[in-house]
């Protein structure tokens, strides 16, 4: 089979890359604000994993060979949240924080069971019409406040929770 598609590795190429180097990701929590700029809620999607398990996450997703990390971006929350959401990037691609994914538990408080990973995150109002789309079963708008309670982070494996929080507090919501 033929690659027509440049950046993208095959499965045997990823698996050999992820087990050799930190792979670079980028993570977005939607966000939709008020005209004041405040947070009203955030938005999670409801995900099956390989395992069979349903769970909370961000939108997420690797940066490709050459690829800006504004593109990749808006790549993702394209993928995840459907072409109608027209996501407001921020001007300034600094992130509110790296986070360090390691496949061993406890090293950090992201875990990816997979591989090393460095993602760099952000906070994206979008003020479309949100539709997930490719694996995400649905996307949830939560209340800031009940985004931060327990029972919802608790929901999001890997130390999405954690993040989530982070991004939160990022913007001055806390619970």
């Amino acid at each position: 089979m033929t690659e027509t598609t440049p950046g993208w590795l095959t499965s045997d190429e990823l698996e050999m890359a992820r087990a050799r180097m930190p792979i670079l990701y980028v993570e977005a929590v939607p966000v939709r604000v008020d005209d004041s700029g405040e947070v009203t809620s955030v938005g999670l999607l409801l995900r099956i994993g390989p395992d069979g398990t349903v769970s909370r996450t961000l939108v997420s997703g690797r940066v490709l060979h050459h690829e800006r990390v504004r593109d990749a971006l808006l790549r993702h929350l394209e993928k995840d949240l459907g072409p109608v959401a027209l996501p407001r990037v921020p001007p300034s691609l600094q992130p509110f924080t790296v986070a360090e994914y390691f496949p061993t538990h406890g090293v950090t408080p992201y875990h990816d069971p997979r591989q090393h990973a460095v993602s760099l995150a952000y906070v994206v109002p979008v003020t479309g019409d949100c539709r997930p789309r490719q694996d995400a079963l649905d996307l949830v708008w939560f209340d800031p406040r009940e985004a931060l309670s327990e029972a919802v982070r608790s929901e999001m494996p890997g130390g999405h929770g954690v993040l989530l929080k982070q991004a939160l507090a990022h913007v001055g919501c806390v619970g």
